[in-house]
Order: structure tokens, then sequence, then C-alpha cells
């Protein structure tokens, strides 16, 4: 006598406990009968370690409305009473009469017409379509093209919510929700869509709490905080920089521990705390030397070292700092991989502005100019036309009759409307 190992794989895929799939059973056979079902967990167990090869004809009646599919596929042998002939796959889901009276058959609805249950596999195929949108905003950025597909995205998983599924299946669901209104936010937190980007970040919340998905939560804090510093609510932007900080997955990796210390850092060196903000900097350093390798969502791929240094150049630009400043530029664009090209001309932009602002203007324009080569005719998200006209604003008070400044205007005028 062997454990049932088709019946557990299906449980699995649904994301199903044995407590779980005696509920699923009992509602079946109410369904199927007008009566409550007596199914239990020990019920369950005695299927899955083989104690039950021939169920009773109720119990096989209940799996069938569970799983949508005969109790052979399951792993069991059926009473004769409610054999399925092989030439016909519909009159093999017309077991329910032998199983429980007319009076139940007449009730019943036939399997094949029922909704299919959402499992594990589903939740996996939601997933590949969320880390495509995430590799299109490594390339590009935040655009409105990307919200829409976000959307659509999330749209997609909220309709499987309304199919069965066990609560490790709903949990991921509700996670992947969060991930991709996430996404639709942070897309419009790029583009300088703010309003916009607060309504996706509120859904997001929402779904997130529901996922009760540590790493899932850590991101809105994240982006909350990335949203409130757009908006140059500093103080809303350390609070939470300082929620995700308080996390338990910070406390639990190392990793989320950095990342949120980094936000911190940045908050700081906005509220004019250089002091304070170089130390979470530093701090944020030293837990990221010791994170640990192991599996995280693909969205996290974005913060390693090369994004560490770049939110270093940040916090020291903020604190007057330029020439540490430039440096950590250079490093971050030194790791950057190419592939993040809206990454590497953000860094790019920073290094220019680090580099205006020590009296370089000159080297300044070089490097401004390889922002939009790096884009490579992508329009530039809202974000970096930000910081390209802050350095363009800049460098007309610091040099506004130099002949680089008026080639600078020239490049301006053709390039910024085609990015």
């Amino acid at each position: 006598m062997g454990a049932n190992a088709i019946l557990k794989s299906r449980m699995e895929e649904l994301g199903l406990t044995q407590e779980e799939l005696a509920g699923r059973m009992n509602s079946a056979l109410a369904e199927i009968t007008g009566r409550p079902g007596d199914v239990s967990a020990r019920t369950v167990r005695n299927l899955l370690n083989g104690t039950s090869r021939r169920p009773i004809g109720r119990t096989c009646a209940a799996l069938e409305r569970v799983f949508g599919c005969p109790v052979e596929d399951l792993g069991f042998s059926a009473p004769r009473t409610m054999h399925h002939p092989q030439e016909d796959p519909v009159r093999r889901r017309t077991f329910i009469a032998s199983a429980t009276g007319t009076a139940a058959a007449a009730a019943a609805v036939p399997l094949i017409a029922q909704r299919r249950a959402v499992g594990m596999a589903d939740v996996a195929r939601a997933a590949a379509g969320m880390n495509a949108l995430v590799e299109a905003d490594d390339r590009q950025g935040g655009h409105g093209e990307l919200e829409k597909a976000a959307v659509k995205g999330r749209n997609s998983v909220l309709e499987l919510q309304q199919r069965n599924a066990g609560e490790r299946v709903r949990r991921a669901l509700y996670a992947l929700a969060a991930e991709y209104s996430t996404i639709a936010a942070w897309s419009c937190i790029d583009a300088r869509n703010l309003d916009q980007a607060q309504r996706h970040l509120n859904e997001s919340a929402t779904y997130a709490g529901l996922s009760q998905d540590g790493p899932t939560e850590m991101r809105v804090w994240v982006n909350l905080s990335m949203l409130a510093y757009q908006r140059q609510n500093w103080p809303e932007a350390l609070a939470a920089a300082q929620a995700a900080q308080a996390s338990s997955t910070a406390r639990r990796d190392p990793f989320f521990d950095s990342l949120a210390r980094a936000r911190a850092a940045l908050a700081y060196s906005a509220l004019g705390d250089g002091r304070t903000a170089v130390r979470s900097l530093g701090a944020a350093q030293d837990a990221f030397t010791r994170t640990p390798e192991r599996e995280r969502p693909r969205w996290t791929a974005f913060y390693g070292q090369a994004e560490l240094d770049h939110l270093g150049a940040v916090v020291h630009y903020n604190s007057g700092h330029h020439t540490h400043a430039e440096a950590m530029a250079y490093r971050a664009l030194a790791k950057i991989p190419t592939a993040f090209r809206r990454n590497r001309a953000l860094a790019t932009t920073q290094l220019a502005l680090a580099q205006l602002h020590q009296g370089d203007a000159e080297q300044a324009v070089v490097t401004a100019a390889d922002v939009f080569t790096i884009m490579g005719g992508d329009p530039l998200p809202g974000r970096m036309r930000t910081l390209i006209g802050d350095f363009h604003r800049g460098l007309f008070v610091l040099a506004p009759s130099a002949s680089y400044a008026r080639d600078w205007a020239d490049r301006m005028r053709t390039d910024w409307s085609r990015a």
C-alpha cells in the first residue's frame, strides 16, 4: 500500500491543504445532494496515504466535482457503479446519479461546464508576464504603454481570483496583483504622473496586505518612499523608508534592510541632514555586504552594488559633497549592466550634475550628451527629463555665453522633442 502521489500533486497544484480539500469536498456534496457533507481531514489523509484506494461513491463524487476529472485520473479505483465509459469524455462525467441518486443528479451541473480551478501553474504563467514587464522597464523606463500592460495583467490576475483556489494560491494571486499594480505605479512615478501613481500604490498596498507576503509588502513601502521623494514630501519619504526598515522582511534579510536604509539615506539628504544621510548610507552598504545568496523576486534585480553606488551619488550630491558624488557615479556606471539603459542614463545625468557643480561645465556637457546616446532615441522618462532640465538650467547659470553651452542648447532642441 503506497501513498497516492497523483492526488498529492493535484492538491499542491491547487494549493490545497488537507483541511481545505475536506471543506471543498463537503461543499461539493452539499451542491450535489442538498445536504452537508461529512468529509474530514482524516478522510483526506486516508486518501493520501493509500488507506482508501476505492473510495465510496459519495467520496468519489466529491473528488470529481472538486478536481474536474474522473477519480481514475486521481489514482483511485471507482466503485463498479461509477465506472465511466471510455468512448465518451462527456458521459464519463455523468457519474452523479449512480453515486447519489436521481434527485441529486437532477440538481448537479455537468463538470465539463464548470470553470476550471486555479493552481500554481496559473500563478507561474501570470508571474512570467509580470517579469516581462519588469524587463521592459529596465530597458526603457516608465511610459504609458507599460502602465496599461501592468493594469491589464492585474485585471487578469483578479479574474483568476474568482475561480476555485486554495489559500496558498489565493495569497500568491494577491501578491501578483500587488506586483502588477506596483509596476503600474512605478511606471507613473518614472513618467512623473504622480497622482496616478498614488492611486495605483493605494491599490497595491491593499493587495499586498491580503497576500501576507513580506517582500511584496516591502516593495510597496519602497515605492511609497520613492513617490513621496518625487513629490518632495521628504518627511513622508523618510517615514515610508523607516516602515520598510522596520518590517519583518528587512529584519530577516540584510538585502531588504540595505534597500530600506538606502531609501532612508536619500530622505535624510533631502531633509538637509547630511551627516545622518551618510551614516544611513554606510549602514546600507554594511547590510548589503552581509547579504546571502538566495532566490528573491524578479523585481529586486535592479538593486545591487551598482544601484547602491548610484543612490550614494544622489545622497552625496544632495548633501553638497559633489566630489564624492562624482566618484560614486563613476563607480555605479562601471557596474550597471548595459541592459539597464534607464538606470545608466540616470547615473550619467547624476554624474553630469556633480561635474557641473564642481565648475567643470564643459566636461559636464559632454557627459550629459551621453544620456541621449544611451537611450537610443527612446522617449526620456519624466523623472529623467526633470534631471536633464535641472542640468540645463544650472549650465546657463554657470556659463550662459560659453560656446559649449550654445552647442548643448542646439543638441537639446534636436534631441529633446525626439526623446
